[in-house]
């Protein structure tokens, strides 16, 4: 039997799921873009949305053929971009293991005149 403790907090300071949250400093909207524009981090992506489960680096690597060590850094900008939820997995053996899940499930770029480019993130509803 497994439980899991959840991580809450983003790098850009939003801790609800359930709502939207617009990011407009230049290097927090770069810091999502790169994760976007990457094809393995899009690939980590569209594996987690498959099932909307948490997934291990170990199976994500396994469904998205991606080298483990690839994944582990991948995971780490998704994370730090504030795309990915970390749990971990607490097994009584001992071995616990962090586990990742979506934490936006849409996100919306607009270029405003006066403030530049903005993200609308939406969080997955719990």
């Amino acid at each position: 039997m497994s439980q899991s403790l959840t991580a809450t907090t983003s790098p850009f300071g939003y801790d609800t799921p359930n709502d939207e949250t617009t990011i407009t400093t230049g290097d927090d909207v770069q810091t999502i873009l790169d994760a976007l524009t990457d094809a393995d981090c899009r690939t980590i992506l569209e594996a987690l949305n498959e099932d909307a489960a948490y997934l291990t680096a170990s199976e994500l690597s396994e469904r998205c053929d991606v080298p483990l060590s690839t994944t582990y850094r991948k995971i780490e900008k998704l994370t730090d971009a504030g795309m990915l939820d970390e749990k971990l997995r607490i097994r009584r053996s001992g071995k616990h293991t962090s586990e990742y899940g979506h934490r936006v499930d849409d996100v919306q770029i607009s270029v405003e005149a006066d403030s530049g480019i903005e993200l609308l993130l939406s969080h997955p509803s719990a």
